[in-house]
This record gives structure tokens, C-alpha cells and sequence, in this order.
């Protein structure tokens, strides 16, 4: 983005500054941790945007971000962040660029980028050890196309490609971060601020890769009232099937262990995505499976 676009961009009216006046669906939950994050980042940043929900926000040459943006196909925000970090670098060794002007590199993508199509890219730049914030929103699907099944759609969720219950297991994206060994990792859901804050502010002190891995409830494509977001981001986190925790120097935390947790269905009920489990009959097998995988989760945590 030129310097004269940027400038625009700060005269701006509040109705053009992230998350107002934006096109985004009403409710949505990576927006609202989107937001927290951003407030934290400031605008020193550039945000390489894999294609997906959140390209919406933008429209070109504007964009609702105080600091700059660059959109990339579906598979390639890793790998644009890559080259922003790199070009960033020579332009600080040759002294055109002072490093107090440095930016911080963001790679934002979905769960349909992060936990597929960009994943090999992003395998490739975790092994380089480069240094770049990489933030997910996972709504649990192709949410910009109508919601299709994704490989972080949880099983038995319905969506346009999975009429009758997705029978596939939800990938964990967090342990394949935690498996390149990267400076930092965790889970957060913009349902709890302050967990949010802490983590990110903790991800923004640190050089290398780093992952801020967010649940984004999503009305349209889980099925409820968008004025229900915060209580759905709630009900994940109290009834265990979206843990809050984080990676760093080799050691896995919970930063937030439900006790006691509330039963899955509470959280399930609520959406019409899982609908089918309880209307016209309750599927008690089906809801019995999906608690005892939450269960099991939990009863490997110290």
C-alpha cells in the first residue's frame, strides 16, 4: 500500500475503522477476535491475507487496517510472508529501511487455508524459523463459499457438503504447530478478552513463528442468532471441546481448564448445524461419541 493510500486510510471517518461498516456477517466470531487482536498489534504491521471470509473486509485500495494489507491466493499467506519478512530484512541491512520502522508480518488466514491448502507453505516457513505472527479464524469451514465441510470441521456437524453429519475428525492444527517446534503457540476465542490479550501480547514480544490459533463462531454457517456469538464462544470453552491453551518453549499450558465441565450438547444444541442429533429423534449414540472424545481430551491434561 503507497504512503498516500495509508494516509487516506487515517482520515477516514470511525464507520470505515475495523469492525464497523465492514461486510463481514453480523455476529461473526473471527471479526470479533479479529478486532482484539488488531487493537493490541497496532498499526505497524502488514497482514498478508489468504483468501477466505476476511478478504471481505477489504475493498481495493482501501482497507479497514491502520497499517498494510496484501491479498494472496488461498494456499500462499505463508508463503507471501515469507517474502515480505526477507524483503523487509535486506532493506534493514542496507539501511533503507530504519528499524524502528520494521514491520511486524502477519499471515491471516482461515481454517480452510490453515489446515489445508496452505499448510505445506506454512510447514515450510515454521522450518525456517521465520519470524512472522500467523493468525487463524477457524470457523470450521469454507465459510466464504457456504460453509463446505473442511478438514476442521468437527465430526458429526452438518454443512452443504455433509447434508447428513460430517464423518470425518477434525484436524489438530495446534499440535502440528507444536510439532515444528515453533516459539509460540495457543488457542484463543475472542469470547474470553483477557485470555486473548494476555496471549497475544505475550506472541508480539516474541521473534519466529508464531501461532494464534482463534474459534470463530460463525451464525451463518453454525446456524444461530448472531446476538448469540459470546454465548456460544462460552459454551465451547466451559464444556471442553474448544481448550484454551498455548505452546512455548517446548511445554504445553492450559490457561484455562473448565471445572466442572458442562455437558457437549449444551454447547451442540444450540446450533442448527447439529441440529439432526436431536430432531426428530435424539441421537443419543452420536452425542454420546462426541462427549466421550471431549472426555478423553481432558483426561490426558495433568
Amino acid at each position: 500500500m503507497s504512503e498516500g493510500t495509508i494516509k487516506s486510510m487515517k482520515n477516514l471517518p470511525q464507520e470505515h475503522i475495523l469492525g464497523e461498516g465492514t461486510s463481514l456477517c453480523a455476529g461473526c466470531g473471527g471479526l470479533g477476535a479479529l478486532h482484539q487482536i488488531y487493537d493490541l498489534l497496532g498499526e505497524k504491521t502488514v497482514i498478508v491475507n489468504a483468501a477466505g471470509c476476511m478478504t471481505s473486509l477489504a475493498i481495493y485500495p482501501y482497507t479497514p487496517f491502520r497499517g498494510s494489507w496484501l491479498y494472496t491466493a488461498m494456499a500462499s499467506a505463508a508463503s507471501g510472508a515469507q517474502g515480505i519478512r526477507d524483503a523487509l530484512d535486506v532493506l534493514i541491512a542496507q539501511g533503507r529501511l530504519p528499524t524502528e520502522d520494521d514491520l511486524t508480518v502477519i499471515a491471516l488466514a482461515g481454517d480452510g487455508s490453515s489446515y489445508g491448502m496452505g499448510l505445506s507453505a506454512t510447514s515450510a516457513a515454521i522450518e525456517r524459523n521465520l519470524d512472522f505472527l500467523y493468525i487463524c479464524y477457524d470457523n470450521e469451514g469454507y465459510g466464504n463459499t457456504g460453509q463446505q465441510f473442511s478438514a476442521a470441521t468437527p465430526w458429526g456437524a452438518r454443512t452443504t457438503t455433509s447434508r447428513g453429519g460430517h464423518h470425518g475428525k477434525k484436524k489438530d492444527l495446534f499440535a502440528i504447530w507444536a510439532a515444528h517446534h515453533p516459539v509460540y503457540a495457543a488457542t484463543v476465542i475472542g469470547a474470553e478478552p483477557l485470555d486473548l490479550a494476555r496471549k497475544v501480547e505475550k506472541a508480539i514480544r516474541l521473534r519466529g513463528p508464531r501461532l494464534i490459533l482463534a474459534m470463530a463462531p460463525c451464525p451463518t454457517g453454525w446456524g444461530y442468532d448472531p446476538q448469540e456469538t459470546v454465548e456460544i464462544g462460552r459454551l465451547a470453552v466451559r464444556c471442553g471441546i474448544w481448550p484454551l491453551k498455548e505452546y512455548e518453549e517446548g511445554r504445553l499450558t492450559h490457561t484455562r481448564i473448565p471445572q466442572p465441565r458442562i455437558p457437549v450438547e449444551e454447547y451442540l444444541q444450540k446450533q442448527s448445524r447439529f441440529r439432526h442429533l436431536f430432531k426428530p429423534e435424539r441421537n443419543a449414540e452420536a452425542i454420546a461419541h462426541i462427549q466421550a472424545e471431549v472426555d478423553r481430551y481432558w483426561s490426558n491434561v495433568a
